[in-house]
């Protein structure tokens, strides 16, 4: 019996290719975006290709009822979800004191509470069936403080604790809990984040969204916790650990400037 996967974000990105990755390994798909006119391509290049079943949900996940309405619909249709994927977030750019309060609290909401919210109303079925997945993507920027960015940041440190808490919670229930943390990736995302043309980041060697969203699937079925793609990203990690806060500060400082500085510079 083929098992149903809830994919959050699923309208393009990492969001797009774990959709497809599913897809291929049999399972059928409930997909949540606000775009519908992508959800109703995808639904049909899946479902012709690997003759699976697929329905989607246009939610606004910036609202806050957003995980109710979803969890309703699921209800409404009767799925049972295997695997959770919250995939779906963005991210601002700039300095916090200037920021869009509307749009912070939209990504707030988004990156944390709906993640939070909709992780709580499946985890029950999860835990009586003593089986399910649930795969939350996170960043590098969780590890670290990030000015010019400080929202998004801590946001993704939100979820990375989130995971590791409550998989340790989930040890003994046999529901499997993964944290997705890539670097940059090919996605819309560096748009969103600091309206950047997206021929700049292709220019930049980075790892594309079905890469990022292959490692993310298989890290999940081996049941890692914190799952971190790239030796790079690895290896940066492990010597952060040796330098003291206030240096990281700066160094975080440091590339966010000068990356906005370039893109600014580039895009005129």
């Amino acid at each position: 019996m083929s098992k149903t996967v809830l994919i959050t974000g699923a309208s393009s990105g990492i969001g797009l290719e774990f959709a497809r990755i599913f897809a291929r390994e049999g399972y059928h798909l409930v997909l949540v975006a606000r775009r519908e006119e992508r959800l109703i391509q995808l639904k049909k290049e899946l479902e012709e290709k690997y003759s699976i079943q697929v329905s989607y949900f246009i939610c606004d996940l910036t609202v806050f009822d957003a995980a109710n309405r979803i969890y309703q619909f699921l209800q409404y249709k009767k799925a049972q979800i295997d695997v959770l994927v919250n995939n779906a977030g963005f991210g601002l750019g700039g300095e916090f004191s200037g920021a869009d309060l509307v749009r912070v609290t939209e990504m707030v909401q988004v990156n944390v509470t709906t993640l939070m919210r909709l992780t709580r109303l499946l985890l029950p079925d999860m835990i009586e069936r003593r089986e399910g997945k649930i795969l939350n993507v996170a960043s590098m920027a969780g590890f670290l403080p990030g000015p010019l960015s400080s929202v998004y940041y801590a946001t993704k440190s939100f979820v990375i604790s989130f995971s590791e808490a409550i998989a340790y919670e989930l040890k003994d229930k046999n529901v499997q809990v993964t944290v997705l943390c890539p670097g940059p990736v090919k996605t819309e995302f560096q748009n969103i984040a600091y309206d950047e043309d997206i021929s700049l980041t292709n220019q930049r060697r980075i790892p594309t969204a079905q890469e990022t969203a292959e490692y993310g699937y298989q890290a999940l079925m081996a049941g890692k916790i914190i799952a971190i793609p790239n030796l790079y990203n690895r290896f940066i990690l492990f010597l952060i650990r040796f330098l003291p806060r206030s240096m990281i500060v700066r160094l975080v400082y440091s590339k966010q400037a000068t990356h906005r500085a370039t893109y600014i510079k580039e895009s005129a």
